[in-house]
C-alpha cells in the first residue's frame, strides 16, 4: 500500500489498471471520499461497469474484499478529522523512549527528518513546476489565505512573493475588505490556500468561488487532502508527523521554501530588480 491516502494509491495505480477498472478509480476520485461508502452496485452503475469489476478493482489495491476497503477508508477519515485533543487523548502519556530533553530532541530529529524527506520525495515534480509557473506569471494576481495556524505559512509565502513580484495580497480579515477582495476574483487570479485536517469550511467555499470565476487554486494541505483539493489546479500535500499532538508544519515549510527557490529562478532578473527597488524604498522611508 502507498504511504499516503487511498486517493493517492488509486492515482498511482490508474496506469496499471484495465480500462474498466480505471473507470471505477475515476468515479471514486471524482467524489472522494464519499463515493467509497456507496454500495458495490451503485459504484458499478456510476462507472458503467459490472459489480465484479469493482471487486477486482479493490483487490488490485490490495484488499481482500469491499468491506476491508471501506474499513480502511473509515480509518483514514478518523485520522483526517483528528484534532490535537483527540490525538493527545489517543496517545496519553504513552510516549515511547527517553523523555529527557536529549531524548526528545533525538526523537524530533528522526520524525522531522523522515517527514521532510518523505514529503519532498512524494511530491510530483510537475505539481511543483505548475505552482511555480502560476505564481511567477506576472499577469496574474496572487491572493493567499490560511487557517487557524497555517495563516502563518500563508503570510510567510506571501511576504516572499511580495519581495519577488507585484500584485500579491493576503486575504483581509475584516468582512467588508474580504468580501471586496473575493468579489474581484477572476480569470487572472491565483488563490493560494493552506488547509489542514479539521478542514475549515470557508476554505472550501473560497476555492470553489475562485474556480467558478475562472481563477486558479493552489492548495497546500496534508496527506489526507483538504476538500479544497477538488477545486485546485495544484495540490501540494505534506506529512504532518510530530512528537506532539499538534500536526507539524515543518514539512510544509520545506515545500514552501522549495517553491520560493523555484520562483527566484523563474522570475530571474525581474525578481532581482523588484527586490532592489523594494530595498531602496524601505531605506528611503526608514523601514530598514
Amino acid at each position: 500500500m502507498a504511504s499516503g491516502t487511498l486517493a493517492d494509491d488509486i492515482r498511482l495505480k490508474l496506469g496499471t489498471l484495465s480500462p474498466a477498472e480505471r473507470k471505477v478509480g475515476r468515479v471514486l476520485l471524482a467524489a472522494y471520499p464519499a463515493a467509497g461508502f456507496e454500495t458495490v452496485a451503485t459504484i458499478a452503475e456510476r462507472a458503467a461497469v459490472s459489480a465484479p469489476t469493482v471487486l477486482r478493482f479493490v483487490a488490485r489495491l490490495g484488499y481482500s474484499g469491499f468491506p476491508e476497503f471501506q474499513a480502511a477508508l473509515r480509518t483514514e477519515l478518523d485520522q483526517r478529522n483528528a484534532s490535537p485533543l483527540s490525538l493527545y487523548e489517543e496517545t496519553g502519556d504513552d510516549t515511547p523512549g527517553d523523555d529527557s530533553a536529549a531524548g526528545l530532541m533525538a526523537r524530533s530529529s528522526r520524525l522531522f527528518t523522515t517527514a521532510v524527506a518523505q514529503t519532498l520525495a512524494e511530491t510530483p515534480p510537475h505539481d511543483v513546476e505548475r505552482a511555480i509557473a502560476l505564481l511567477s506569471d506576472r499577469k496574474r494576481r496572487i491572493t493567499l489565505v490560511g487557517g487557524r495556524f497555517t495563516h502563518l505559512l500563508a503570510q510567510y509565502l506571501g511576504l516572499h512573493l511580495m519581495q519577488l513580484r507585484g500584485d500579491v495580497h493576503i486575504l483581509p480579515e475584516r468582512d467588508v475588505e474580504r468580501a471586496a477582495a473575493l468579489a474581484r476574483l477572476g480569470r487572472r487570479d491565483v488563490l493560494v490556500v493552506f488547509d489542514y485536517r479539521r478542514y475549515e469550511s470557508d476554505k472550501m467555499a473560497l476555492a470553489q468561488l475562485a474556480q467558478e470565476q475562472g481563477g486558479k487554486v493552489v492548495v497546500f494541505t496534508d496527506t489526507w487532502l483538504s476538500p479544497t483539493s477538488a477545486h485546485a489546479e495544484v495540490v501540494l500535500p505534506s506529512q504532518v508527523t510530530t512528537p506532539s499532538p499538534y500536526d507539524s508544519l515543518v514539512p510544509t515549510l520545506a515545500v514552501v521554501e522549495t517553491v520560493v527557490a523555484g520562483l527566484i529562478t523563474a522570475l530571474g532578473d525581474e525578481a532581482h530588480q523588484h527586490m532592489r527597488h523594494t530595498e531602496d524604498v524601505s531605506r528611503r522611508t526608514g523601514l530598514v
